[in-house]
């Protein structure tokens, strides 16, 4: 790591997805639509995976960005999902590895579950989804939905979570996921920095403060709170908690290429909270471009 705290200029956003997992572009050209957007970072935060980590790596050399090697881990509270970012962390780190593989093999198996259950309605089958993926991917839902659209059983990768695969057309199942205290350990534990992703996407999915206060004191450094999907009275909640425990607040996209509408750079994250997140990691190192130096 620099000797230097870092200066990071222009736009940056912490939370974009590849093909690795259930983008759309591989992670060499999410970090060139990174760099046409006129972002300065970015943090490459693929589903329970680093596959994408050595191709990024790659862009950001060639195109001048820096890059924030990260992940979005997958966790569960009760019957709610609840993701993790996690920010330059140990990517050989035993037991944030063995956890992953796990929450990616329940995925493989969840996925394969939810297709037989459609395929008996509908003209679905796995081989429809594996083409959808590529190889080495973290395969999910929007690999399914994917493969609805290609079927002509949806009009967009949205409109098939907003019909088929939503949880009222009775297809939904949950995969196994550790519990958000047990991510919050692992990431930590590997050097890395987590902050919740999306916390606030409606008024009832903001955790609860018991549950907050554990996690802020297991080394939670911040909340996701500028994201399209959080809800303005959530948002308003959630920076409250973030003044009251000390948590730094990002904003992200979420971009997914082409499978959201989410666009790069529509939310963003103030240099001073990356670099307090820089400062925070010991797991591993930003990949500097030219558009961060050292004061």
């Amino acid at each position: 790591m620099p000797d230097h705290a870092p200066v990071f200029e222009g736009p940056i956003d912490l939370h974009t997805h590849s093909s690795a997992s259930d983008g759309t572009e591989t992670p060499y050209n999410v970090v060139r639509s990174a760099k046409e957007a006129g972002l300065g970072a970015l943090a490459l935060t693929d589903h329970d995976s680093t596959a994408g980590w050595a191709s990024a790596t790659q862009a950001a050399h060639d195109f001048e960005i820096t890059l924030i090697p990260g992940m979005e881990l997958s966790t569960r509270l009760e019957h709610a999902s609840i993701h993790l970012l996690s920010y330059l962390f140990d990517p050989t780190n035993p037991a944030l590895l063995a956890e992953t593989e796990t929450i990616r093999d329940a995925r493989l198996k969840r996925a394969e579950q939810i297709v037989a259950r459609i395929g008996a309605d509908y003209d679905l089958t796995w081989q429809d989804v594996v083409a959808q993926t590529t190889a080495g991917a973290t395969v999910g839902r929007p690999h399914i939905a994917d493969a609805l659209v290609a079927k002509g059983l949806a009009e967009s990768r949205s409109q098939a979570f907003q019909g088929i695969l939503h949880w009222r057309a009775g297809y939904f199942q949950p995969h196994y996921a550790p519990t958000p205290l047990v991510g919050v350990q692992l990431v930590v534990a590997a050097g890395g920095v987590p902050v919740l992703a999306h916390p606030g996407t409606s008024r009832d999915r903001v955790i609860p403060e018991s549950r907050l206060r554990l996690l802020v004191d297991a080394g939670l450094f911040g909340l996701e709170i500028e994201h399209r999907q959080n809800t303005p009275d959530a948002k308003e909640e959630l920076y409250e908690l973030a003044a009251k425990y000390g948590l730094v607040v990002t904003g992200s996209s979420d971009y997914h290429g082409e499978g959201k509408p989410n666009r790069l750079a529509e939310n963003t994250t103030s240099p001073e909270v990356l670099a307090q997140i820089v400062k925070r990691a010991t797991g591993s190192s930003p990949v500097y471009g030219a558009v961060a130096r050292t004061a």
